[in-house]
């Protein structure tokens, strides 16, 4: 009867010990608070060092989540830029804003025109801040594979010139992008 009571109690201590373990583990956070702004934060994830922005608080399609302005302004594209002209490129000020990462199902729009980062859609506290990156970009510099998981997920994001009609449907543009796509169609229709 000891025996069994002291294997009771020895297979009771490790069940409890690995429920604790497996707890810990769930507890431990995929992401690392950065930095905290207004409007959002910047969290790195510990899995791979990737930084992302991520909202402090609730926004409707159509708010204004941030003004920006043109941190530095240059004539190539990096992977920090945004376009805003034929060979002008800006990094972002507020710099936090440059945390705001591609998704084919974007929750944020950078309109260059006002200057201002603008919801598409509802965005509840801790959700991702994310933008389509062809939205204002009309070739990337370092274009990728997307794996975002949106069921409208394009795979390869090369920049807007890469676009079907038919997905530039489904998308907001940054006016200048707009103005390249337009030319773009009239010279086809010329052609």
């Amino acid at each position: 009867m000891v025996n069994k009571l002291v294997t009771f109690k020895f297979i009771y201590n490790f069940i409890l010990l690995l429920t604790n373990s497996f707890m810990e583990i769930l507890a431990t956070p995929y992401f690392r608070t950065i930095s905290r702004h207004g409007v959002g934060e910047v969290r790195r994830k510990l899995s791979n060092g990737q930084n992302h922005f991520f909202a402090a608080r609730s926004f409707k399609p159509g708010d204004v989540i941030a003004d920006f302005s043109a941190g530095t302004i240059s004539a190539e594209p990096t992977y920090l830029t945004i376009q805003v002209g034929t060979r002008r490129h800006i990094t972002l000020d507020p710099e936090f804003l440059q945390y705001i990462n591609h998704d084919c199902d974007p929750n944020v729009f950078f309109n260059t025109t006002a200057m201002q980062v603008v919801a598409l859609k509802h965005i509840s506290p801790d959700d991702e801040m994310t933008f389509f990156y062809p939205s204002a970009e009309w070739e990337m510099a370092h274009p990728f594979d997307c794996y975002c998981g949106s069921p409208r997920c394009l795979g390869k994001i090369r920049g807007a010139a890469y676009l079907s009609p038919i997905v530039q449907s489904q998308y907001r543009f940054t006016d200048f992008i707009q103005q390249q796509l337009a030319k773009r169609a009239s010279r086809k229709k010329v052609a």
